[in-house]
């Protein structure tokens, strides 16, 4: 009987690894940290292979171990260095994993045993420039934040800023290296920098100077269509906490925006004196108030610190299930950064043949179920969550890819199921705050990450090795019935229904509704549903603004308001009428439409008066072409943020971020700290079109036509404000 939780955490009980580095040769480095020492260990293991089949294997030096059952890769061939396998590395069909991760898969080991994340010394960096091109701007400063919480600045000559900042890192030995945005801003800087000064970036622990490359999702590229990398230095992990922000986000989709400074505000992070300075500002602002920069760059590092430690967690508890180093799983998608992983360490260790990768079989793949029921505003409503819905079905039925011969990953969604149920008990009987608080409440949202990408790895098609098509859509089969059932016994109990999916039910109850009533009926229609689907009460609200599916705002009975979905909250939208929207929302969840026409004029007030300034109506545009091919379409169609750049002779790299906007005469610019040369007229109109069109479902077209009406334009017959109600109206049987 095969043991799940070696599939699961491996089997080798060896504590306190914080990083381990592998060579092609066979050679591991191994650092523990045990009691708050760190120890360095080393070990030989020899580099390994899995192919489909032998006829030029069998060579001196090789070992060939057949696996069993009737995967295609049947054959698992190592070596005492990697060099003797180069033969069938280049194979499509080989499996191959990079050094550190075959050590890891074929030891058993993985990181963190017996430690919390407080337990890591960690350390906080951030570069101050005199802009983005280090081919021609320069390291003003650089803020580090130590392991024991105390924060410097490194200033002066600019290499031997870079030499000072190797000697830190080298004299506080921190096990990992944090910051936002460091795999797309501050090392590729760094590592230029230092390349064009002459300077030895030996950042790692190894006695090797500069820092190793690696493959990534998310990472720099040298120009257009070339594959991503980042940055490694080998005995430490490097941390970037947007990657943290990005998959926090992707659940919750309550963030503002994914910048550190929003970020920070919208977790409570940032100081009430938090000193701001526009990163086009700094260069001028440290020539003439350093201490101020100073200030700015300590307040980064420590923001850095505060971030990692509240979203980091789960990407640490990943790291001490999946036979990966930390850096990558912080960065990694679910299914084929951390369930591969997981699914080839199991059949190693059952001795077992794994299947090859296959193309897609062209089945078309069902869609999730998602319906929305009414649009408008709604009062008293509640969410009912259905707690993992796919993988619940899943486990039930018992719905698994058709070629995992093991039932590995059914055996790992069950036990992920389980224990993440334990964790969530044992998070919440844990005082506030604490360690042991945040270690389970951590290792719950990574076991609710894994458990919930079980059916898009299903779905993946040929980009996952145990993918399965139609085992995906009997489960998409199933899950419309579950939400079906839900739907129609919810209504027929006297509730409104609003939108529904996968991950829950929206809902208005009757005015005389208490909030025992309201769990009364999810617990009735709970009892209802099929064993292993639990349905509970998730949340309550004193109001909904029902926009389109995915995308409404909740106003809580404390009066908090949360948006959800990029019609009321995107990274590229313009923050002013951002700003508007919430003002406004806030107001007609409340029935205040004279509230709603307030902040609507005074929008355009702000606008006309031009208190705003070119950061409050510019947009944030990703680079997606070079210079190059921008040219070559630049006769067809005209781009703003391309625009702005060439209009200040300036370069700029694909994926590189921009802020810009509109000016005067409907030219482009970049947004500038103090600027305030927009196009006015321009986002008058965009602020009705864009941001006041997104409450339309909330009023009849002749009441929206009064609220947001021209106020440089009277109307002859206009009905009062104060007599015009919100409505809520039906958009599917």
């Amino acid at each position: 009987m095969p043991d799940h939780d070696e599939w699961l955490w491996g089997w080798d009980p060896t504590p306190g690894i914080v990083s381990v580095w592998a060579e092609p040769s066979g050679h591991a480095t191994v650092w523990r940290r045990v009691g708050g020492e760190l120890r360095v260990e080393h070990a030989r293991f020899r580099p390994w292979a899995v192919v489909d089949r032998i006829d030029d294997v069998r060579r001196p030096g090789l070992g060939v171990r057949e696996l069993a059952g009737d995967g295609e890769l049947r054959w698992l061939v190592d070596a005492d260095d990697a060099r003797r396998l180069a033969h069938v590395r280049d194979r499509p069909t080989t499996l191959i994993l990079p050094p550190d991760e075959q050590y890891l898969v074929r030891s058993g080991r993985t990181y963190f045993r017996g430690l919390g994340f407080d337990d890591l010394r960690r350390m906080q960096l951030d570069l101050e420039t005199t802009g983005l091109d280090p081919g021609r701007d320069r390291i003003l400063m650089i803020a580090v934040r130590r392991p024991d919480g105390s924060a410097t600045t490194i200033e002066g000559d600019e290499a031997d800023l870079v030499r000072r900042l190797v000697a830190e890192v080298r004299a506080e030995d921190p096990d990992v290296i944090e910051n936002h945005n460091l795999h797309g801003f501050d090392l590729p800087f760094l590592v230029q920098r230092a390349r064009a000064l002459g300077v030895a970036l030996a950042l790692g622990r190894t006695d090797e100077p500069g820092l190793r490359q690696r493959g990534a999702r998310r990472g720099v590229t040298s120009g257009d269509g070339e594959p991503r990398i980042r940055y490694v230095a080998p005995g430490r992990e490097l941390i970037d906490t947007l990657d943290a922000v990005v998959r926090h986000d992707f659940a919750t989709r309550d963030l503002p925006e994914h910048g550190l400074k929003a970020v920070a505000r919208h977790l409570g992070l940032a100081g009430a004196d938090r000193e701001v300075i526009a990163g086009d500002r700094i260069a001028h602002v440290y020539a003439t108030d350093p201490e101020r920069v100073r200030r700015y760059a300590r307040a980064d590092v420590e923001e850095v610190a505060g971030l990692a430690r509240m979203l980091g967690g789960p990407a640490f508890a990943l790291a001490q299930m999946a036979p990966r180093r930390y850096e990558r799983l912080a960065d990694a998608g679910p299914a084929t950064g951390v369930i591969d992983p997981l699914l080839v360490r199991a059949y190693l260790r059952a001795g077992t043949a794994l299947p090859l990768h296959r193309p897609g079989t062209g089945e078309p793949h069902a869609g999730a179920a998602l319906h929305l029921f009414a649009s408008g505003v709604a009062h008293r409503i509640v969410k009912a969550d259905v707690a993992s819905l796919y993988p619940s079905l899943m486990r039930t039925y018992r719905i698994g890819p058709a070629r995992d011969r093991l039932g590995a990953l059914l055996a790992l969604v069950e036990r992920l199921l389980d224990l993440r149920l334990e964790a969530k008990a044992k998070g919440r009987a844990a005082p506030a705050g604490s360690a042991e608080r945040h270690r389970h409440e951590a290792m719950s949202a990574a076991m609710k990450l894994v458990i919930n990408s079980a059916y898009g790895y299903l779905a993946a098609g040929a980009l996952t090795r145990f993918s399965d098509v139609e085992a995906a859509n009997e489960v998409t089969r199933r899950g419309r019935e579950v939400l079906h059932l839900m739907c129609r016994e919810l209504a027929a109990r006297g509730v409104t229904l609003l939108e529904a999916d996968t991950d829950g039910v929206y809902f208005a109850v009757p005015e005389t509704w208490t909030e025992a009533d309201e769990r009364r009926v999810v617990d009735d229609v709970a009892a209802l549903l099929p064993s292993g689907v639990r349905l509970e009460l998730d949340g309550r609200y004193a109001a909904m603004l029902s926009h389109e599916p995915k995308n409404y705002a909740l106003r809580a009975y404390d009066g908090t308001l949360v948006l959800r979905g990029v019609a009321f909250r995107s990274s590229r939208a313009e923050p002013y009428g951002v700003a508007f929207l919430r003002a406004a929302i806030d107001r007609l969840l409340v029935g205040d439409v004279p509230g709603v026409r307030t902040a609507y004029l005074a929008s355009i007030a702000a606008l006309r008066r031009r208190d705003l300034t070119a950061h409050d109506v510019a947009t944030l545009v990703r680079l997606s072409r070079t210079p190059a091919a921008y040219a070559e379409q630049r006769a067809e169609r005209r781009e703003l943020a391309y625009e702005a750049l060439l209009a200040e002779s300036r370069g700029w790299e694909v994926g590189e971020r921009v802020r810009v906007y509109r000016t005067t005469g409907g030219g482009a610019a970049l947004a500038r700290d103090g600027a305030r040369d927009y196009d006015v007229d321009h986002y008058v109109r965009l602020l009705r079109t864009q941001f006041a069109a997104r409450l339309a479902r909330a009023f009849t077209a002749d009441d929206f036509a009064v609220v947001f009406a021209d106020p440089d334009q009277l109307a002859l017959f206009t009905v009062p404000l104060e007599t015009i109600r919100p409505i809520l109206r039906r958009e599917e049987g």
